[in-house]
């Protein structure tokens, strides 16, 4: 036992493993050694043998947001025997972790930690006695299948006996029971049989579909990830409850507490009347992508759960970077997304005030002027003009204000090591470039380091929300804030979301637009939200989506089909169908006007369709439900006609195993109007390629019930007040952009990111034939194209020219023939 504080505290009655396992921890064994000389420097007499256990526990344990004077009382306690036991710890720990910066009254603090109150083994047999006589009946019926924890629960609320040793007074309830009931029979030691489970109520069903999609998303998640409908408000405020209550900031871990803090706290609750403020603040220098999504469900959601606001905030203190198209499109995206902003603010707005704050940090001997190169800052190196004169620097720093010196001949730099070990980051520095907002009143702008905490201070922030990576800036803001004796937010880090095969960075995104590989930042390849707009993702399923993902600290990289789940979910009940063959083969139907085909009728009141018969011949259209099985969006009118195309894939000239289409030998039912086709005939062209199949159709029967039902699209000119039907169309096919899932792989990908590119990543079809529900549509109108997928119209789309972009597939069997 060579190491001397190890010798203390086993002498000190610590156990010798636990002793060795904290001197092997450095920085614990430093704070270990300073409270055993803490606690030595109290005790009454060099003799005195300290209670090593409860100092060692009071190192551990001790809140990060008390003060000192509150760590050396209690050692003081120690040291002097007025807390000789666990239980007094704990309650002296809690005081302090409620009351951080208090000043401790010891006539209030020896009441709240039981000094001198010692309950003797008569008083606690006398309490457990009378306890006992309370509930005997029911100890009685219920023997030793009785809930003994209430007893004791009930006894830790008297006055003096919550002090009693745990040990005595379990054997004083164990004595009385045993009094009572006698020993155990072999009734009381059988097994009791587990009732049998009851259906799962259907919000904890969803809860715990929620939580299983949610959860799989820390890690890579699989390809079959499957969205459940979406959460309902219980469930996305749960999200939340790790977070502080507001005005108990210092409850939280390694938030920092000084004499100011209780005062600046009261006046910041007061102020936002105790509710809930959280900010979202977008640089203005790019897009935002599905991260930015999850920041603004995280900070807005948090906020409208609680009763509070949600300020949005343009943190644009980057000028050279900073375009009125981003502004533009930043704000577009919120507003897409159905958040409500209490407020639309800029950094800007606050240049004023914290240009003062800058002045009030260097004379305050925390800030400097410095004249350190780029590459001297940036390697970390200590600057010889950190202790200049407090005078020279407010000089410097003006004359930077003025602009009298050029871009990187001087900053501002605050006297502070970040966790990182970074040493005194910069705080101001020069640009000579015209500010959006400001124009050219500043040549001076703040850093993130600086600037964000006072802003988050400035606008009342009660939770300062950002992803991991802010982590270890976390000490730096509360810095700062208390540097400056300004009201300190709480910094909350949560996982940043990523997503695989693709690229969200702005640099790779810019090149992918340089190099034509994509159009534009809002290319539906992309993950940008602009992208996934026009790609005809709903805005309830992208929130939905970040809900799912939840609040937590484990960085997400997700597969885009837990994404698209979503999406289905959303879309699967709100968009019309509509039936479209992606290369249409054209058939005519040689009996046409001697069949009868089926329309559907609803009458008044009615909850399902009604099934009737009409002849072919005069019918221009049949009527469908507009989604399947949900009679309450009522029907839809579906041009029908002797000519018609179906999808070239529904065809095959020879029989094939598995194949239930239509064949030479082999029948297939139109899909609505129950007609059974048969091939009669094929019309080909030069090459003998077939151009027109001629068929002979007749009424679906139990009889010949057919393998397969197929969708069709009816030739048919404008009539009967009905858009042409065969209207064709271009598709466009999105698929993943990237072919590895994460292209930025340097093992799986030796070639680059930009090498792993899929070229089939967007795939163009043209004439495409589509019926008269979507014939007609408008630049984002939605519809399922049936057996195909989801389909949104883009923004190409013009009068004479009509295109859609997929938005998901369909969930189908893919052996479905």
């Amino acid at each position: 036992m060579s190491d001397p504080l190890v010798a203390l505290m086993v002498a000190s009655g610590v156990p010798s493993v636990s002793a060795e396992e904290t001197a092997r921890n450095t920085k614990l064994a430093a704070q270990v050694k300073a409270a055993f000389e803490t606690a030595r420097a109290f005790a009454p007499s060099a003799d005195t043998v300290l209670n090593g256990t409860l100092v060692l526990a009071t190192a551990t344990r001790f809140p990060s947001t008390g003060s000192e004077d509150q760590r050396k009382t209690v050692l003081s306690y120690i040291a002097r025997g007025k807390i000789t036991r666990e239980i007094q710890l704990a309650a002296a720990l809690a005081f302090i972790k409620e009351n951080p910066a208090k000043a401790i009254d010891e006539a209030s603090f020896d009441s709240i930690v039981g000094v001198g109150i010692a309950p003797t083994p008569a008083e606690i047999k006398d309490a457990v006695a009378a306890l006992i006589t309370q509930v005997k009946a029911d100890l009685v019926a219920q023997r030793y299948r009785f809930n003994f924890g209430t007893l004791f629960a009930e006894l830790r609320k008297h006055p003096r006996l919550k002090w009693a040793d745990g040990p005595v007074v379990k054997e004083q309830v164990d004595a009385a029971v045993l009094a009572t009931l006698g020993p155990k029979t072999d009734a009381d030691n059988a097994k009791v049989k587990a009732p049998a489970k009851t259906a799962e109520p259907a919000a904890a069903a969803a809860a715990a579909a929620a939580s299983t999609s949610a959860s799989s998303t820390s890690t890579t998640n699989k390809a079959d990830a499957v969205a459940t409908g979406p959460l309902t408000e219980q469930q996305i405020a749960g999200a939340f409850l790790h977070f502080h209550k507001v005005g108990e900031n210092y409850k939280t871990e390694n938030y920092v507490v000084t004499p100011k803090t209780d005062e600046l706290l009261k006046k910041h609750v007061a102020k936002i009347n105790g509710k809930v403020h959280t900010r979202f603040p977008p640089e203005p220098n790019g897009i935002l992508h599905i991260g930015h999504a999850k920041a603004m469900h995280i900070n807005f959601t948090f906020a409208r759960v609680n009763g509070g606001k949600c300020i949005f905030r343009y943190d644009d203190t980057n000028p050279e970077k900073e375009e009125e198209r981003f502004f533009v499109g930043i704000r577009q995206m919120v507003d897409w997304l159905g958040h409500k902003p209490a407020a639309v603010t800029h950094t800007s707005d606050y240049f004023q005030e914290l240009y003062d704050l800058a002045v009030e940090l260097i004379k305050r001997n925390h800030a400097y002027a410095c004249h350190q190169t780029e590459a001297e800052v940036r390697d970390n190196l200590p600057s010889k003009y950190r202790d200049r004169p407090i005078e020279e620097s407010l000089i410097v720093f003006e004359d930077m204000r003025k602009g009298k010196y050029d871009e990187g001949k001087a900053t501002l730099r605050m006297k502070h090591t970040m966790e990182d070990g970074k040493i005194d980051p910069v705080a101001y520095r020069i640009k000579f470039h015209p500010h959006f907002k400001t124009n050219d009143k500043w040549c001076i702008y703040p850093t993130y380091d600086y600037s964000h905490c006072l802003i988050d201070s400035m606008e009342n922030i009660t939770h300062s929300m950002c992803t991991k990576e802010f982590q270890n800036r976390r000490m730096s803001y509360y810095w700062l804030c208390n540097a400056l004796d300004q009201y300190c937010p709480v910094q909350w880090e949560y996982g940043r979301l990523n997503m695989n095969y693709t690229v969200m960075s702005k640099r790779k995104i810019q090149k992918l637009i340089e190099l034509n590989i994509v159009r534009d930042w809002d290319d539906p390849r992309l993950f940008t939200l602009m992208g996934l707009r026009r790609r005809g993702f709903p805005a309830a399923a992208i929130n939905d989506f970040c809900a799912r993902l939840g609040v937590t600290m484990a960085s997400a990289t997700v597969d885009p089909q837990l994404l698209e789940s979503c999406v289905r979910d959303e879309l699967n009940f709100s968009v019309d169908r509509v039936m479209a063959t992606l290369e249409p083969l054209k058939i005519v139907i040689d009996n046409y006007d001697e069949l009868t085909l089926t329309t559907s009728t609803l009458p008044a009141g009615a909850k399902e369709a009604v099934s009737v018969a009409v002849p072919a011949k005069g019918t221009n259209a049949i009527e469908v439900l507009r989604i399947p099985g949900d009679a309450s969006k009522g029907l839809r009118s579906v041009p029908v006609g002797k000519t018609m195309f179906i999808d070239r894939s529904d065809f095959r000239e020879a029989n094939e195993a598995g194949f239930r289409r239509l064949t030479p030998t082999q029948p297939v039912a139109l899909k609505y109007c129950s007609l059974l086709i048969t091939l009669a005939s094929i019309e080909r062209d030069a090459a003998g390629n077939p151009t027109v199949l001629h068929v002979t159709g007749a009424p679906v029967t139990a009889a010949n019930k057919p393998k397969a039902f197929i969708t069709w699209v009816a030739d048919v000119p404008a009539s009967a007040g009905l858009a042409s039907s065969a209207r064709t169309v271009e598709l466009r096919i999105v698929n993943q952009l990237f072919l590895h899932k994460n292209p930025e792989d340097k093992e799986t990908v030796p070639g680059g990111w930009l090498s792993d590119v899929n070229p089939n990543s967007l795939v163009v079809l043209k004439g495409t034939a589509v019926d008269a529900g979507a014939a007609a549509a408008k630049i984002g109108d939605c519809f399922q194209f049936e057996r195909f997928g989801f389909f949104v119209v883009d923004t190409d789309t013009t009068d004479k020219h009509l295109v859609f972009n997929q938005i998901v597939t369909l969930k189908e069997d893919s052996g479905k023939n």
